[in-house]
Order: structure tokens, then sequence, then C-alpha cells
């Protein structure tokens, strides 16, 4: 596997490779994406390579966390196979499970071993997105990915496309095929819950409109106290767990949006009635103990040490680690002496806990997604 990585800025020039790349993972600032020209620019050079990569609220570029640039991480596999699909969201009427079900339809499946998808962050339910997804994979291939940011603002969100195109409203996956690619993968949190739980008694897919029937916008607002002028924003700092079940394994939800007429929130995932919610707040070394624990689980499994790692991790753990962030990427870097690691900063994150389940989309963790060719 040959990799090669640059971080471009405002001021950069031309971006080149020694290689003809197969794939380059593009991650960055909303604005630079769409004012630059750079993703068409490397798209004419290459045009044999397949993009994937998204707007974000922090790049990673081994172990450091950066703001407005862009991280192009360019890969040529020795004998790994990549196919592409896109959807527009537009198109099928912003249906997030038919949109994971289209990505998948039109991905080969003979050999395939992983998807990696990215997806606008805004427009997408990431929880139907990934049944979309999963119930039409087969069951030996696994998923991972992540929901684009826009920093926090909220505002718009970009993919970029297959073809280098950036994208709003829009969905991409990347498959890799052949069995000559070991892929680990990891996702841990490390926020502490606290007070009682709580039933959610009226809700609608990915909005909550009551908590022990009460509304819950007004309910959120009362935990937050001054901090609640500034939601959504602030919603970051105090995220939701979430079981649907007494068996479950607890889940997080970051709020998106408010609707104060309805008295609601809007999340990254589903929060179905009667499922139990508990506050939760920030430690910071319990964070980063989670990102490491991340790692860990990432390199489970693995012959040896990965070539390339993927980080997508949460705006929220940016906001609140400050500039403890790039601890948590050193820590991972530690576990994993992968390298090359490449990633950004996200409003969800899309991985299975571990290798016997299923993928399910997170809000506040450290996932990982590592590579290497046998």
């Amino acid at each position: 596997m040959q990799i090669e990585q640059v971080v471009y800025t405002e001021s950069s020039s031309q971006v080149t490779f020694s290689f003809s790349p197969q794939l380059l993972f593009i991650f960055g600032n909303r604005e630079l994406l769409e004012g630059s020209s750079l993703t068409t620019k490397l798209a004419a050079e290459y045009p044999g390579a397949i993009f994937s990569g998204c707007s974000t609220a922090g790049e990673i570029a081994d172990v450091n966390v950066k703001d407005n640039t862009i991280i192009i991480t360019a890969i040529g596999f020795d004998k790994t196979g990549v196919k592409s699909s896109k959807v527009c969201l537009e198109d099928i009427q912003f249906s997030s499970f038919e949109a994971g079900k289209q990505l998948v339809d039109q991905l080969p499946k003979e050999g395939l071993q992983h998807v990696f998808v990215v997806s606008d962050g805004l427009k997408v339910n990431g929880t139907d997105l990934v049944k979309g997804m999963t119930e039409h994979l087969p069951a030996d291939v696994t998923l991972t990915g992540g929901l684009a940011g826009d920093g926090s603002h909220f505002v718009k969100t970009v993919i970029v496309e297959p073809d280098g195109a950036v994208a709003t409203q829009s969905v991409a996956a990347v498959g890799f095929y052949g069995d000559t690619l070991s892929i680990g993968f990891g996702s841990r949190g490390g926020w502490d819950s606290f007070g009682l739980d709580r039933v959610v008694t009226k809700s609608k897919e990915n909005v909550l409109f009551e908590i022990d029937n009460q509304p819950a916008l007004d309910l959120y607002k009362s935990f937050l106290g001054d901090k609640a002028k500034e939601l959504p924003a602030s919603g970051l700092l105090f995220p939701l767990s979430m079981r649907d079940s007494e068996d479950r394994a607890p889940v997080v939800r970051t709020i998106l949006g408010i609707n104060e007429d309805e008295k609601s929130l809007t999340f990254a995932g589903d929060i179905p009635e009667g499922s139990f919610v508990r506050l939760m707040k920030a430690n910071n070394d319990r964070l980063i103990t989670g990102a490491e624990e991340a790692a860990h689980a990432a390199a489970e499994g693995l012959k040896n040490d990965p070539e390339l790692a993927i980080l997508v991790s949460c705006v929220g753990r940016k906001l609140v680690l400050k500039q403890m962030v790039e601890e948590e990427v050193e820590c991972v870097s530690e576990v994993l002496s992968a390298p090359f690691m490449a990633g950004f900063y996200s409003y969800g994150e899309l991985a299975p806990f571990n290798r016997n389940a299923l993928c399910e989309l997170h809000n506040q963790t450290m996932t990982i997604t590592t590579f290497r060719e046998l």
C-alpha cells in the first residue's frame, strides 16, 4: 500500500503525489472545500481516483488537530479493489433508509469486505441510513463512516462525491474488495451520565417532543441553565444517553437543532418512544481514555500494525477538550503505531461497538477504522 498525505491551506499551491492514487480521502473546512476548486483539480490530475470525504468541525492529520485546512490522503493499493456509490437526497425525498439501501445496491457484492460511508450531516437521520445499509449488506461485510460537520455552526455541510464534486444533500460510499485487506474498527465514548432515567413519552424518528410528559425543549433548557441561550451549539456539551430496552447498551445522541414553536429537539439519530434517556456531561480524562479504548478495539485481531487509521471523532468532544483535543489523537497514535492517520470531527459517527455487533450511529465517540494490506 502506498500512502502520501498533504495539508492544504488557502495559501497552498498545487497538490501532487508521486504515484497515481486509487483512493483520495479528503476532509476539510466547508468554505475552503467549496471555494478552492482543489477537488476539481485533483480529479483532472488523477482521473482514475475515487474520492471520499466531507466538510468537518476540525481536521485530523497525524497527531495534529487543525481548523480551516483540507487534509488529502492519497492511497494506492497493491491488491485491493475499490468501488463507489452515491445518492442525492433530493432524488429520494430525503429518505435516509432509502439512501442507505441505494448506496448498497449500487456496489457489487462479490468480494466486498468493508464499506466506508460519508453523509450530509444535517439532512440525514443517521439511524435510518445505517439500517438501510446494514439490511442490504451481506452479513459478513462491515460498515463504518461519519456524518459531515460544519464547525459549531450547524448551517450547511458538504461531502466530496466519488468523482471529486463537492455537493450538499448527498451521501456516498466506498466499497473495499478482496481478502488481502485487514480492517479493524473501534468506537468508544467516555461521557458520564447523571440524574435519573427519564422516559421518552412523545417522539417521531429523530425528533423528541416530550420527556416524562413534559415538553422536551423546556426540560432540556432547565438542565442547561445559562447555556440554554446558546442552543443548539451548547447541546454538544450535554448529550443524552439513550437505551431503547433494558438489555441494550446505551448509545449517545447529540442535538442538531431545536424548534421553539414545537418545543422539540432534533437529534442525529432516532429517539424511540418508550426509550430511557439520561443527561450526560464531560470528563476530560474519561474522554481521552475512551479514545484509547477505541484504539485498542480497532487493533484487536490485527496481525500487524495498521498502515492507515481513519479517525472520526465528535465535534462535542473537540468543544469540551479545547486545547487538550490533540491528546485524544496522540493516545490513539500510541496504541496503533500507524504511520498515517487522517480524519475529522463530525456530527455523527458510524461503527459497530465491536466485531460481533452491527453498525450503529453514535454521537460523542471516537471512532476508528484501520487498514493494512496483507
